[in-house]
């Protein structure tokens, strides 16, 4: 997405009038023409790089002849206009995410969008999820792209398909998988390099033949199909982009709509877009700007007659990060700028429709002035939508943008679904199983990188949470300076001598990397140094998107660099995978487990808390219809991460705010037990208690940003 920031559709009975007398004169004419045009084409070549974006741009001729099957199948573009199955076609879509919504709501989200009143559904396709590992395919699940299709077109949806392979969206590294960043040499990402096209080849060589099946003209929903993202707002590798179209075309066919996506000014379209008509070139801009003079500057990146104003992304909110207040946007000035549009028979697409949840580790983040001004995203992706995160429509949003779409939409539009029931379980009480260090001791050495300086987390093979890095250094008569240049993202750093329970003294972060002063100890061996460094989240647009995560310096204590390191993978499963067995995962889902503590490890130390430790609970639903949504309350808790029945719901981090409560879908409760684990990283909550409770609440931290008010 973007990072800048009472007309009718329906055409007058005296104009159709006109366009079927004017069908009637022309028509034998038109078929000469046709004839003469493939009797020339026999003989010159073809001196367009690219097929057009339609096998009907052969004339701009301003009738409708070439429309006259009204049966047949088929989704084009001319005269400025969509056109489906040979009538004017006005796109009233929205964003909605397969990988932010739990499988079993899909249809219930889908029914919402309909209610909204829109007529197409887009979606990323996120290149991580499908691809976690080199080789490893997966499309069940959150993954489960073609039964999500298939259920759009079941509710008379049509698709466009936004298929990357980079997305941005929010999402962790634009939607490259990680893996990516650890291979030498490194590769240039959006662009022309040989290595990143092949694996781009490969990876489309899996997913565009299984889409193509369901392209409209196929008899499937896809109308049309994204290349790359934005494009025009990171580079100018015209090169890459038509040899992405090339891909899509060799898998697609030539009948289906690719398109681009760019912000609305020349220096964006101009990158971005490729000109002639192989390609068309939508636009973003802010919600309420003037939508119409940039729809004119579209048209000039666009063929003639091949420019049907389009806003790909007209958003209805924003995202918000945490330590933000949560973005909000007015109603009744959203709406206002919808009809803008589409009173004039423009086309616009709602970002998002509804925003869904970053479940896992998958959130995105951006940079700011540099790459150390670093703002990671939410675990909610609420994103001020009209259907909320959990899918409530009872909002003022929702009933402004529907009486727009329902003016200016041909269908009668449905009632409206009711907000789905939600539950409080109440009070979890929660026991600490493990502190973080107490595992350590469980860890097979094998599972221990050696090497003389730090490395990242992808150069061992992690991708997502945790990495604990080991070092040693001889005891002083005073205490030292640490200082760790490169960190991405949040580094706690640990002392411990002969084995002692490691102290908690200080925490490295990359928003506000400082020196940090370690203690003087007493020991008459060296001192152990741990740090525990977490991945927030890979940046996901700009110049700063190649985010490596761990330590990617040099550590230096007292000036000299430290050498001699041991690292830890400490991963936790993340969204749509299998649980690991680890002694991690293994200790935080066993109710009988008691970890032995020896009794140097008894003494107790001012900084206890803010060692890493696992907590347990358990709640019951007594009965399976009172199985509802809920929300967990982290009001009182520091910093960490949740699962519920082994699904990894993702962060909290109420202390900063401002999401203080975590959406748990019903799909992921169940009748009887269900288990709670959370990581906590600082100071648990005295009480050792999480609420179970019927609402969201976004007022945790101290926050004084601004409001995201557009």
């Amino acid at each position: 997405m973007n990072k800048k920031s009472n007309g009718s559709l329906s055409f007058s009975v005296s104009k159709l009038a006109r366009m079927a007398r004017k069908r009637s004169t022309k028509t034998t004419l038109f078929c000469i023409i046709i004839v003469g045009v493939i009797g020339f084409g026999v003989f010159v070549p073809v001196f367009a790089p690219l097929p057009s974006l339609s096998s009907h741009s052969i004339s701009h001729n301003h009738n409708s002849n070439r429309h006259k099957k009204l049966s047949a199948r088929k989704f084009e573009i001319t005269e400025d206009k969509f056109w489906k199955d040979g009538q004017p076609f006005q796109v009233i879509g929205g964003d909605l995410h397969y990988f932010r919504v739990h499988p079993e709501y899909w249809e219930d989200r889908l029914l919402r969008a309909k209610a909204l009143g829109l007529n197409t559904i887009q979606t990323y396709v996120p290149w991580n999820l499908h691809e976690p590992k080199p080789g490893k395919i997966v499309f069940e699940g959150f993954a489960d792209l073609l039964s999500f299709l298939k259920l759009c077109q079941k509710l008379n949806f049509l698709v466009m398909l936004r298929a990357g392979p980079y997305i941005c969206g929010e999402w962790d590294l634009g939607g490259f998988p990680a893996w990516l960043l650890a291979i030498k040499p490194a590769l240039k990402l959006r662009s022309s390099d040989s290595a990143y096209l092949q694996l781009v080849e490969k990876w489309w060589g899996i997913l565009l033949p299984k889409v193509a099946p369901l392209l409209y003209d196929n008899g499937g929903p896809i109308i049309m199909v994204q290349i790359e993202n934005e494009y025009g707002s990171y580079g100018g590798d015209k090169a890459y982009l038509h040899h992405l179209v090339k891909l899509a075309r060799g898998h697609l066919g030539n009948s289906i709509i690719l398109y681009t996506t760019d912000g609305g000014s020349r220096e964006t379209l101009s990158r971005g877009t490729i000109q002639g008509d192989a390609v068309f070139s939508a636009v973003d801009f802010t919600t309420g700007d003037d939508p119409w003079p940039i729809f004119k500057l579209q048209k000039e990146f666009n063929s003639p007659g091949k420019s049907p104003p389009l806003s790909s992304e007209f958003y209805t909110g924003w995202l918000t990060h945490w330590g933000e207040k949560m973005a909000e946007t007015n109603a009744d000035f959203t709406a206002a700028a919808l009809e803008k549009i589409l009173s004039q028979n423009g086309s616009a697409v709602l970002y998002m429709a509804h925003g869904g949840t970053n479940f896992g580790f998958y959130n995105g983040a951006n940079t700011g002035v540099d790459e150390s001004d670093y703002k990671p995203d939410l675990t909610s992706y609420d994103y001020d939508a009209p259907i909320k995160e959990s899918g409530d429509v009872d909002n003022k949003k929702f009933k402004a943008l529907r009486r727009v779409a329902e003016q200016y939409g041909r269908a009668s539009l449905p009632s409206v679904p009711p907000n789905n029931r939600k539950a409080g379980y109440g009070p979890i009480q929660l026991q600490k199983t493990a502190g973080l260090f107490d595992l350590l001791d469980t860890v097979d050495p094998v599972d221990m990188v050696e090497s003389e300086d730090p490395i990242s987390m992808e150069s061992i093979g992690q991708m997502f949470g945790f990495l604990l890095y080991v070092s040693e250094y001889a005891a002083k008569d005073i205490g030292s300076f640490l200082q760790i240049t490169k960190v991405h993202d949040r580094a706690q750093v640990f002392i411990s001598c002969l084995g002692g329970r490691p102290i908690y003294v200080g925490t490295v972060e990359r928003w506000s990397n400082q020196e940090l002063v370690l203690p003087k100890v007493k020991c008459l061996a060296n001192i152990s140094l741990f740090i525990l460094v977490e991945n927030m989240g890979r940046v996901n647009y700009g110049p700063y998107m190649f985010d490596q995560k761990g330590i990617l310096s040099s550590v230096y204590l007292d000036g000299r660099v430290m050498k001699r390191w041991k690292m830890l993978s400490i991963p936790f499963h993340n969204l749509n995978e299998v649980p690991k067995i680890n002694p991690f995962s293994h200790v935080a889902y066993s109710r009988f487990i008691k970890v032995s503590v020896h009794k140097h490890l008894e003494q107790r130390y001012e900084n206890a808390s803010k060692e890493p430790a696992l907590y347990t609970g358990y709640f019951t639903i007594n009965k399976i219809n009172q199985v509802q949504d809920t929300y967990l309350s982290f009001r009182g808790w520091g910093k960490g991460i949740a699962f519920v029945n082994e699904f990894n719901i993702g962060r909290y981090w109420p202390s900063f705010g401002p999401q203080c409560n975590l959406y748990i879908p019903a799909p992921i409760l169940q009748h009887g037990e269900n288990v709670l684990v959370i990581l906590e990283l600082e100071s648990p909550n005295p009480e050792l208690v999480v609420h179970s409770v019927d609402h969201s609440d976004f007022m945790c931290g101290s926050s004084k940003s601004n409001v995201h008010q557009l």
